[in-house]
């Protein structure tokens, strides 16, 4: 069997309150996803579910507060308001559809 090559674990310096302390970062730390600054235009599932009624459709005009769908997730059916005014530019989701958490259900202009 061929010895298997051991996979360089990074090494870094932290600073903490003018202290520097050497440390090594595991590849869990260093393969992590990067955080991104979300786009407040773009509607994302925060649970996944059903989407049971939509109540908005593209090019349409919504004011803030605005119903825009209803999610059943968990027996419970949670109605989802927009956040700001704007135009719906597209629906990524459909009447019936189940979806994941995390899913791009409605882009706004």
């Amino acid at each position: 069997m061929a010895k298997e090559e051991k996979k360089e674990t990074p090494k870094t310096c932290l600073n903490i309150d003018g202290e520097k302390y050497k440390t090594l970062l595991t590849s869990k730390y260093t393969d992590r996803k990067k955080w991104e600054e979300p786009n407040p235009k773009q509607f994302y599932s925060q649970i996944p579910g059903t989407v049971l009624k939509i109540y908005v459709k593209e090019g349409q005009k919504v004011k803030e507060g605005e119903l825009m769908m209803v999610l059943e997730a968990m027996k419970m059916k949670n109605k989802i308001r927009f956040s700001a005014d704007g135009v719906v530019k597209k629906v990524h989701v459909d009447e019936g559809q189940k979806i994941p958490k995390d899913f791009l259900m409605i882009e706004m202009e």
